[in-house]
């Protein structure tokens, strides 16, 4: 109900709203525009400030509201704007939760899960064994995946495979499955402040990587489908999520995993084709990128479906979509080296320099690191206005 009487009263002022987005609000003038982001009753305005301005205070003539200023926290977000780009983290939110969880006096660690072994017996993120004694109701499994689930969601898309691994045991864990939230803790105690950095003169094309960690999950079979995208190089959107289906070859599941990324990739493209447009800002329709490690992979999407024995038992819609969007000019799905691949860091457990590269790769910064910068820019400013009077 408070939608209807919100919608109802943003259109009627000439705002757009579309299906795609239902959420995104805009409104083009003559002089520029103003994009009012809505989540229940918090409002986020973006735009022009004379905009800005007049929609602050239409919104204030119609409904009872308090207008906080420049959009520093929300929803457990914190937005810190420097003068070359916007830093978004969750400090204190990451800070709570290791509080909460008596982990804020932890010994930092540098990766959020121990390399795996490929021996299946060996794998600390087995399932639960017959002799294993499960952990009862004192021990906050599902407390702690919860906390950690929204980070991966929200700002720390470098946890987001070790969370969705343990996630899947939160009906019978184990004394190992809690060592390891508990290994996720460790590093986010020292890596607290860690967060996205957009850039403000960072050119606005979203690219995307899509990779698969084949029988990432040995005891059931399945591969795990990870995907990121990103504009300006910040990372945007993000999935780690073990598939549904037993891919039989590596080749298999690299083609599911890009039939995930074009479908994120689809909605992606028309959202921000959406607000672009609406906003009066010029559209580059040129397709999306997608990077693929699997050369195999990429030749078949690229050129068409080569029926063999390995490949005949793949179901065509994997093929099929993903070609169809190519012949649309909608995606370009080319070659990467796995080394350069920021989808890695969602397939599978890396070391550490492997790791520490493709958190960097997808626009992750550590806070203290932007503030060192905006101090140094702030004396440099200080300087040439002392030498220039």
């Amino acid at each position: 109900m408070w939608y209807n009487r919100l919608s109802e009263y943003l259109l009627s002022k000439d705002y757009v709203n579309n299906a795609i987005c239902p959420c995104v609000f805009i409104k083009k003038s003559s002089s520029g525009f103003v994009i009012i982001a809505v989540y229940v009753d918090d409002l986020n305005m973006i735009g022009t400030q004379k905009e800005i301005d007049d929609a602050r205070t239409h919104m204030k003539e119609e409904f009872e509201m308090k207008d906080l200023g420049k959009t520093k926290f929300c929803l457990g977000l914190q937005i810190e704007h420097f003068q070359d780009g916007i830093f978004v983290h969750q400090s204190n939110y990451t800070k709570r939760v290791l509080k909460r969880f008596y982990m804020d006096k932890a010994t930092p660690l540098s990766t959020p899960m121990v390399n795996r072994s490929l021996d299946v017996e060996k794998d600390p993120f087995r399932p639960c064994e017959d002799n294993e004694e499960v952990l009862g109701p004192e021990v906050p499994y599902m407390s702690a995946i919860g906390g950690l689930m929204y980070l991966a969601n929200c700002t720390r898309p470098d946890i987001a495979f070790a969370t969705n691994l343990l996630a899947r045991y939160s009906s019978s864990p184990t004394r190992r499955h809690w060592n390891g939230i508990k290994h996720i803790f460790r590093y986010l105690q020292g890596s607290i402040d860690l967060g996205l950095f957009y850039p403000k003169n960072s050119k606005c094309v979203l690219v995307g990587f899509a990779d698969a960690g084949y029988l990432s999950d040995p005891h059931k079979a399945r591969s795990q489908t990870g995907y990121v995208f990103t504009i300006g190089g910040t990372a945007v959107s993000w999935r780690s999520q073990k598939q549904t289906l037993v891919a039989t070859s590596s080749n298999y599941a690299e083609t599911i995993a890009l039939h995930e990324a074009c479908r994120e990739c689809v909605w992606l493209r028309s959202m921000t084709h959406h607000i672009q447009e609406s906003s009066g800002i010029v559209i580059e329709k040129e397709p999306t990128k997608i990077f693929e490690d699997n050369s195999a992979c990429v030749t078949q999407l690229k050129e068409g479906y080569i029926k063999s024995d390995r490949t005949k038992h793949i179901p065509p819609r994997f093929f099929s979509y993903t070609q169809e969007l190519q012949k649309n000019q909608e995606v370009d799905i080319e070659y990467i080296r796995s080394s350069d691949n920021a989808a890695d860091l969602f397939t599978k457990a890396l070391p550490t320099t492997v790791f520490k590269k493709h958190v960097h790769s997808i626009g992750m910064r550590r806070l203290q690191t932007c503030e060192k910068k905006r101090l140094y820019l702030f004396q440099g400013e200080i300087m040439l206005r002392y030498s220039f009077s």
